[in-house]
């Protein structure tokens, strides 16, 4: 019973591990119930099954770009309108939204085309200079309080998704790598395998060996490659 199982696919892998604990499991084959190999090994699967498939990131990267891109909506809507008031000499209020506008070029004017971190720093001080009172009242007299509202709460919305994505994240790689796990898989299926190569010739354990071995065999065929045809492929 010999195969490198390093060379199966990640699906191949689990296929011959699961057929392998249908066949033990079976109650065809007396010498294998309740072998603490055999818990061992579904143990190892169970893990491997819960992880071979899994996204490496937390999936979280649309929220994050979502929520971004209302931000930086909200962000450039006030800009502009503080932006077109403080070209309008005559009008009430010109002087405030000019006041305004300048603490918008003070943090930068272009913050959607920063990192999320450096975009985020940012804000927090353009939002935290525009309530300091007397801007408080500049946004008063020019009745965008609802806008840089908005602006705040879509930065707070912002920030709520960011951290979760961090925190999954970071829960993510904090766990056994998929890579890990597999090793731990492939080492108790070999030991599994070894057990069974070594009472192959015993009486009650022929016919369980020889119904696995079928399943490796049938394994090792899943990873041949196709034999290319010589006379169609001159170049080989």
């Amino acid at each position: 019973m010999k195969i490198t199982l390093s060379k199966l696919s990640t699906k191949d892998l689990a296929t011959l591990t699961q057929r392998t604990i249908n066949v033990s499991d079976s109650g065809t084959y007396a010498v294998i119930t309740n072998h603490p190999l055999l818990a061992e090994l579904k143990t190892k699967y169970t893990d491997y099954d819960a992880v071979y498939a899994k996204q490496i990131y937390s999936g979280k990267g649309d929220e994050v770009a979502n929520a971004d891109k209302e931000r930086d909506l909200s962000f450039s809507n006030l800009k502009a309108f503080l932006n077109g008031y403080r070209k309008l000499a005559s009008v009430a209020n010109q002087q405030s939204a000019e006041d305004l506008y300048q603490i918008f070029k003070l943090f930068g004017l272009e913050l959607y085309k920063m990192s999320y971190s450096s975009q985020t720093a940012q804000m927090k001080k353009l939002i935290e200079e525009l309530e300091k009172p007397e801007n408080a009242q500049k946004l008063k007299d020019l009745k965008v309080e609802t806008a840089f509202n908005e602006m705040k709460d879509k930065q707070t919305a912002f920030e709520t998704i960011f951290a979760e994505q961090a925190g999954a994240n970071a829960d993510l790689r904090n766990q056994k790598s998929a890579s890990g796990i597999r090793k731990d898989l492939e080492k108790t299926l070999k030991s599994f395998f070894g057990l069974l190569t070594a009472m192959r010739d015993v009486t009650d354990w022929k016919l369980f060996y020889n119904d696995v071995n079928e399943l490796v065999k049938a394994a090792k065929n899943s990873n041949l490659q196709p034999i290319v045809n010589k006379e169609n492929n001159p170049q080989s």
